[in-house]
């Protein structure tokens, strides 16, 4: 699903370079439930950004789904990715104005232009499986921090894609909700077969994993597959 080659990222600080991501070697299957994890300033979010094609790389090869994404232009980028990735953020990004069901339904129109009637049916099948089909009339302001990831999780997913990349999805919510949260994930997970990729430095998350990759200075120190 994922494959990377001597991949590096450097960013330009004034007149120096800041290498930030180094020699990066990693391939990642169809369905895996994967942590990355790593001190403050190691590389995690980076590496999420790279693979989730929010950024290049200065070199080296990045290959999603069969595709050399390194080599797309912007328009060409961002059409891969409505097309193949969701994306789940600490602070969930919903946009205020919008409900619940308008803010799921949102990248349905802007990405997908789907007709009204198979809008309908994805989102309502989504807001079953998140538990959210009561508060689909409210706004995200009218929502608790778990509701509001619930939420951010259905709009991620309803584009069907082939990888999830979820940065620090659980660092707002208290453990319980975290816990459901979690849950959550794994349920769509197994369902869908979704692949499914954190930065994370949240332990309810790492110990649900199925492999733990560890950074630190940019550079993998640790790459271990969990025996379930």
């Amino acid at each position: 699903m994922i494959q990377t080659k001597h991949t590096n990222k450097i960013y330009k600080m004034g007149e120096i370079d800041l290498e930030i991501i180094k020699d990066l070697n990693l391939e990642i299957g169809h369905g895996e439930f994967v942590a990355i994890v790593g001190p403050s300033g190691s590389g995690k979010s980076t590496v999420l950004n790279l693979l989730g094609c929010l950024d290049k790389p200065n070199s080296g090869e990045i290959v999603v789904d069969g595709v050399d994404v390194t080599k797309l232009s912007t328009t060409e980028l961002a059409n891969f990715r409505g097309k193949n990735i969701g994306f789940i953020f600490q602070s969930f990004n919903l946009i205020p104005v919008l409900s619940v069901y308008e803010n799921i339904e949102y990248p349905l129109i802007m990405i997908q232009n789907l007709p009204k009637e198979i809008r309908d049916e994805k989102i309502m099948h989504l807001l079953k499986e998140v538990n959210m089909l009561e508060q689909k009339d409210k706004f995200p302001d009218q929502l608790s921090g778990g509701q509001r990831q619930r939420v951010a999780i259905a709009r991620a997913l309803v584009t069907e894609p082939k990888i999830v990349f979820a940065d620090e999805p659980t660092a707002n919510l208290d453990t319980k909700t975290s816990n459901q949260i979690i849950e959550l994930m794994r349920k769509i997970q197994k369902e869908f077969k979704t692949t499914f990729i954190f930065a994370t430095h949240d332990e309810k998350i790492v110990s649900a994993v199925d492999r733990i990759i560890t950074l630190v200075d940019g550079v993998v120190v640790d790459d271990k597959r969990i025996e379930l």
